[in-house]
């Protein structure tokens, strides 16, 4: 046989002692009934005892099947936090991805207006010799890449400020499920602290 580990123990406990609401007298009570009433004499009287310890017995049987369903539910909790956390790690791990890509967009951003500022420059040194053909050629060229570079410009920023709100809006989810995931590992503490209206009588 295997190591009984302490998760073990504590599902047996559970199984036995339910929610606490004494299941372990349950049980003392239910061994002593049954002793009673293999030692009973008239038949009234083991029918009575017959009869207490099957009301015991139901009783087990109640608590046991509640504390099972209780299990399966907080289960079933556990595994839906998992899967929250995952989502979570994977929105985090693709808005990390996001902000490499708004900044590799930034520096082509910048080299542009870089660019611009030089074109602008050598526009202003050509337009001082305008009696050469060559000159407004080259002129009315630098202008078509200027108005070229504009539009990648606008584009470029169009697509910075869609990041930058996507990036935002990532954030604010995240944010919402982390208030939930909190107000949701505050429900059992509230539930534990709530009086036990609930339990099942005792024996």
């Amino acid at each position: 046989m295997g190591s009984v580990t302490d998760d073990d123990i504590i599902r047996k406990r559970l199984l036995i002692d339910g929610d606490g609401a004494g299941d372990d007298r349950r049980i003392n009570v239910l061994v002593k009934s049954f002793v009673r009433w293999c030692g009973a004499g008239p038949q009234d009287e083991a029918h009575g005892q017959y009869q207490r310890l099957l009301g015991t017995l139901a009783q087990c049987e109640f608590s046991m099947g509640k504390t099972l369903l209780v299990h399966g539910m907080n289960r079933r909790e556990r595994d839906n936090y998992e899967k929250i956390y995952q989502d979570i790690q994977e929105n985090i791990a693709g808005a990390h991805e996001k902000i490499v890509a708004c900044k590799k967009q930034i520096v082509e951003a910048r080299q542009i207006r870089k660019h611009r500022q030089e074109y602008d420059a050598m526009a202003r040194a050509i337009e001082q010799h305008p009696d050469r053909q060559d000159t407004l050629r080259r002129l009315e060229a630098l202008g078509r890449e200027l108005e070229q570079l504009s539009h990648v410009r606008g584009s470029v920023e169009e697509k910075l400020e869609l990041r930058r709100k996507q990036f935002h809006a990532l954030l604010s989810n995240i944010y919402e499920l982390q208030q939930t995931l909190e107000k949701d590992q505050k429900l059992p503490e509230v539930e534990a602290r709530r009086p036990s209206a609930e339990a099942a009588p005792k024996g």
